[in-house]
């Protein structure tokens, strides 16, 4: 959703910057619209971080039941570089 975000301010700071062409005596429409396609800029940088980090993968497997009737799971994680330092 960030993404989206982020990619829906750039387009809306693009035609303020460079497709409108109306004068306002309070305000600078082309610093607004330069400001909000740097912000989407961000905001797409921060979603494609995040979406990053969390890439994790938990591998579960499961093995036939010994004779007393327990069951043995064997449970795997997997984790990126970043996680292991974490933890």
């Amino acid at each position: 959703m960030s993404i989206g975000a982020g990619i829906v301010l750039f387009v809306i700071g693009a035609v303020l910057a460079f497709a409108l062409n109306v004068q306002v005596d309070w305000v600078n429409l082309d610093l607004v619209g330069y400001i909000l396609m740097g912000a989407g800029v961000v905001i797409v940088l921060i979603g494609i971080v995040l979406l990053a980090r969390r890439r994790r993968s938990d591998v579960v497997t499961r093995t036939a039941v010994d004779p007393t009737g327990n069951e043995r799971v064997t449970r795997q994680s997997t984790a990126t570089p970043d996680d292991s330092a974490t933890l």
